[in-house]
């Protein structure tokens, strides 16, 4: 029996995603949006809180940005927080609180992507669409030992689950189905260490069957990040409070909470001495924190002054009680534990 045709028994492993009530598009458009380019293990804390704190659409759309980006500050890919609270907004404004069920109208939405809004039209409204992400890349390319490199096999790929998703019951159960390739990906056909004795499909596996579980899926070789460099200025007054800007509109980190820096971006090096400081004061460096953005490592001088100067721009002084609640991002929270 080939294995686009289901066998007898097909049922549904329970996911090891964030459980996703079909009947809340809601929680499934917030679980995928968080799990866009992080694990699962550090989204379900943030997920929580979110669902917690705003638990409908309509209260993540009336809530402040600051809080949101706050509530979601150590996650990274900052943009996706912002498009999220775009999002609510739209649903709530122009959609009357419910969320377009096709994904030809999820896709217009801010930060929702052909991955996104297949996942929410077929786990959230069960629309026949096939669901691909790096687990269902991984056990297509492995069944049909598909030779293509990524990402120019997911034409091929989406083919085959197309043709899987006219069978029933698979056809009336599309979000099942999605959601138990992305658990057969996570827990038994890994990237590394493939549990092929466990599988239920094993006996379809290609790959499996020649013992080159590991060859697929086919990659091309990712081009080496470049290294970029910049400097950081904590000014820390009598009282203990840090002086915090907002930071720009646009680029990278764009409006987080954090202390001043130089201009630091993927395409050249910010200024690295205290010629950039916000003020004139006795600057000490005190270490270096690096960190790894998608398409480039940054390393950043930390720079720290203790004085009551005011800096003659826009920010604040946050004290202790306060800074804990700032939204501010990994990069920078990095930067201030350096402070003895």
């Amino acid at each position: 029996m080939p294995w686009r045709s289901p066998p007898p028994n097909w049922r549904t492993p329970s996911p090891t995603k964030i459980k996703q009530n079909a009947a809340n598009p809601y929680h499934v458009f917030l679980s995928e949006v968080m799990l866009q380019q992080t694990q699962v293990a550090t989204v379900i804390d943030y997920f929580n809180r979110f669902i917690t704190r705003w638990p409908t659409v309509e209260d993540l759309a009336n809530a402040a940005l600051d809080d949101v980006l706050s509530q979601w500050a150590g996650l990274g890919y900052y943009s996706r927080a912002r498009n999220l609270k775009k999002t609510a907004n739209i649903i709530i404004s122009e959609h009357q609180g419910n969320f377009p069920q096709s994904y030809e109208a999820l896709i217009k939405l801010p930060g929702i992507g052909d991955y996104t809004a297949s996942a929410i039209a077929a786990i959230a409204f069960q629309q026949p669409i096939a669901v691909v992400d790096g687990n269902v890349e991984r056990i297509i390319t492995r069944l049909e030992m598909i030779e293509t490199p990524l990402p120019k096999a997911k034409p091929q790929i989406k083919a085959l689950l197309a043709e899987l998703l006219k069978h029933e019951p698979i056809n009336q159960r599309p979000g099942d189905l999605a959601q138990s390739f992305m658990d057969l990906g996570a827990t038994i056909c890994t990237a590394k260490t493939p549990q092929c004795e466990h599988c239920p499909i094993a006996q379809y596996c290609k790959a499996k069957t020649a013992g080159k579980m590991l060859n697929y899926p086919k990659k091309l070789a990712k081009k080496p990040k470049p290294t970029r460099k910049g400097a950081c200025f904590i000014a820390q007054n009598s009282a203990g409070a840090i002086w915090l800007e907002k930071r720009p509109d646009k680029g990278m980190l764009a409006e987080m909470s954090a202390p001043p820096s130089s201009d630091w971006h993927v395409n050249g090096d910010g200024a690295t001495g205290c010629d950039a400081a916000p003020i004139k004061a006795n600057w000490q460096m005190i270490g270096m924190v690096k960190h790894t953005f998608t398409h480039f490592h940054l390393e950043l001088d930390i720079y720290l002054a203790n004085t009551d100067k005011t800096p003659d721009r826009e920010g604040w002084w946050s004290n202790a009680n306060r800074l804990a609640h700032e939204a501010i991002p990994t990069l920078f929270t990095k930067a201030l534990k350096l402070i003895k």
